[in-house]
């Protein structure tokens, strides 16, 4: 059994990824996803994809349009090959407006590669709605109060 905190265990993937990302290194972060790699985006079900070539693409984006993306992993638990996670990215579009990101991805770690994720990473909304108005817009569209 891996020592504690050990980069051997299941989630030492998920802290690879973290700091290629930060180091903004295109090939390391796709270094971490195996080549049949399957994403699913429950809450955009077309969004989801497989093959690590669209993680390629997704990532140049990224990086190419948010050049100071700074991401931390706020917390994270291991239960077998799954790897919970929350996130935060931080950066400045090319407008100058700031892009955040927050929210959770389930990996499946497979022989040290993601082999798939359940994706729930979203842009912060500012909007000042409070939680009451929320949920009546939720359940409720349409309806005043």
């Amino acid at each position: 059994m891996p020592e504690p905190g050990s980069r051997t265990e299941p989630d030492a993937v998920l802290w690879r990824l973290q700091d290629a990302t930060n180091a903004h290194d295109i090939e390391a972060i796709c270094a971490c996803f195996a080549p049949d790699y399957r994403n699913e985006t429950p809450v955009h079900p077309a969004r989801g994809f497989t093959g690590s070539e669209q993680v390629r693409r997704n990532w140049t984006q990224i990086l190419t349009s948010i050049p100071d993306l700074a991401a931390k992993v706020v917390g994270s638990a291991v239960s077998g090959e799954t790897v919970w996670s929350e996130w935060e990215h931080r950066g400045t579009r090319p407008d100058g407006t700031p892009h955040l990101m927050r929210g959770v991805i389930v990996f499946t770690v497979k022989d040290g590669l993601i082999a798939s994720a359940r994706f729930y990473l979203e842009p912060v909304d500012e909007d000042a709605t409070g939680a009451d108005a929320a949920v009546q817009g939720q359940v409720r569209p349409g309806a005043t109060s």
